[in-house]
């Protein structure tokens, strides 16, 4: 199946649990608008050379649409598809009023210079421009895509309507409509949830060790703070490959190392008896909570018998196929799932749409006091429908979604 089916698929076990409304399941199981780009960018060669972008919006009802735009060479309709039907469902866990959306352009921005960068921005703006706004439809960063990206694109549309309108898109530089906090929100939500779920389960972090796949900007986020909370972070990996270490990680020593060398792989000096591992061996090491930062299918039908973690915590998005899902569940392993572990990349991405609204910003201490009691209230409401269904946490978290949704659609019309 598809990634986009496997989401549907999710959709669908969710619904058959909870007995949903079979219209809310029909309207949930097919974007409202997908449409596809060129954009031609004068290269520096001067080649004039064209690629392809998409953008889908799946599901607006509770408010604007929201997502990301991902600069990736394998990115496709069927992934964005998927995408945008689960930020719907992650907006609606976490409770803010906004639906799902995502876009994508075929490219790997790290073959173009900077100045055929922006101007692949600027073009995939202007060819959406007529369907985005603060009002309609607000995309953010996503992989490979960064701060400047997201200035070029606000400057683009505001330049396109002829004023200022910096909320059109998320995650920004401070200096133009930024917020306080964007940068470790993911992160720093996914430590929110972490916490709550430690307190059910009766996890101590003191005598808890920790597995980050993927340190990049949200792993190595999260390392620090779960670092400085307790835990024993005792493996990292980045695209090259993975560092292990049974007695534990100095975090920060790893994060200059990999600054320095460019990749975890060449930081085995860091620790005692600390080995080099590929990406599959550092999911089949030894550990108690294993945290998935990288991209999806990351634990499959092949590699899920080897997972030893007890608990795993997804922060990126879909790195769990169904098939790895079910014999994870088998062997008793707990799964945080995406839709909730990650939501607070777009939760602070939700606050500086808000701020750029009013156009009165908050500090980052106001930004994670506004956080924390959402991803709390989020958790909560989830584990209590797991314990009302009987129900794995990411059923629990689709249910808790589509509750919501429904709850909206028959507000407003089933057939809006």
């Amino acid at each position: 199946m598809s990634f986009f089916e496997n989401s549907i698929k999710l959709i669908n076990e969710a619904a058959e649990i909870m007995k949903l409304d079979k219209d809310v399941v029909t309207l949930l199981s097919h974007p409202k608008r997908i449409f596809s780009v060129t954009m031609p960018v004068r290269m520096d060669n001067g080649e004039l050379k064209v690629f392809e972008g998409f953008r889908v919006q799946h599901n607006d009802i509770i408010g604007p649409y929201k997502g990301g735009i991902r600069y990736h060479e394998k990115v496709d309709m069927d992934e964005v598809k998927a995408l945008a039907t689960l930020m719907t469902m992650k907006c609606s866990v976490v409770g803010i009023p906004l639906g799902g959306a995502k876009g994508g352009v075929i490219v790997d921005p790290k073959k173009l210079s900077k100045k055929e960068l922006e101007q692949l921005t600027r073009k995939y703006i202007d060819k959406i421009e007529p369907f985005i706004g603060p009002e309609v439809d607000v995309p953010a960063p996503d992989v490979n895509t960064t701060p400047e990206i997201m200035a070029w694109a606000a400057d683009e549309f505001s330049k396109l309507r002829k004023k200022n309108m910096l909320g059109v898109v998320t995650g920004k530089p401070l200096a133009v409509g930024g917020s306080q906090g964007r940068g470790d929100a993911t992160s720093q939500g996914g430590c929110y949830v972490l916490d709550e779920f430690a307190k059910e389960r009766n996890i101590d972090p003191t005598k808890t060790s920790i597995i980050i796949q993927g340190f990049g900007n949200a792993g190595a986020h999260m390392a620090r703070i779960l670092s400085a909370q307790g835990y024993k972070i005792v493996g990292v990996s980045d695209s090259q490959g993975g560092l292990y270490c049974e007695a534990g990680l100095d975090v920060a020593k790893v994060d200059a190392c990999k600054v320095e060398k460019g990749s975890v792989t060449k930081c085995e000096s860091v620790c005692t008896n600390g080995k080099v591992v590929d990406n599959e061996g550092l999911l089949a090491s030894q550990c108690d909570i294993l945290i998935l930062a990288a991209l999806e299918n990351q634990v499959r039908e092949d590699n899920a018998n080897n997972i030893k973690a007890k608990y795993i915590l997804e922060l990126a998005n879909g790195p769990i196929t169904p098939e790895a899902d079910k014999i994870l569940a088998g062997k008793g392993v707990e799964i945080i799932p995406d839709i909730l572990a990650n939501a607070g990349g777009v939760t602070v991405s939700y606050f500086e749409l808000v701020q750029n609204q009013m156009n009165y910003y908050w500090t980052a201490e106001e930004v994670q006091q506004k956080l924390h009691p959402i991803m709390v209230d989020a958790w909560k409401r989830l584990s209590e429908y797991q314990k009302k269904f009987k129900c794995t946490l990411r059923h629990a978290a689709f249910i808790s979604a589509m509750s919501r949704l429904e709850e909206a659609m028959k507000a407003r019309g089933i057939d809006q």
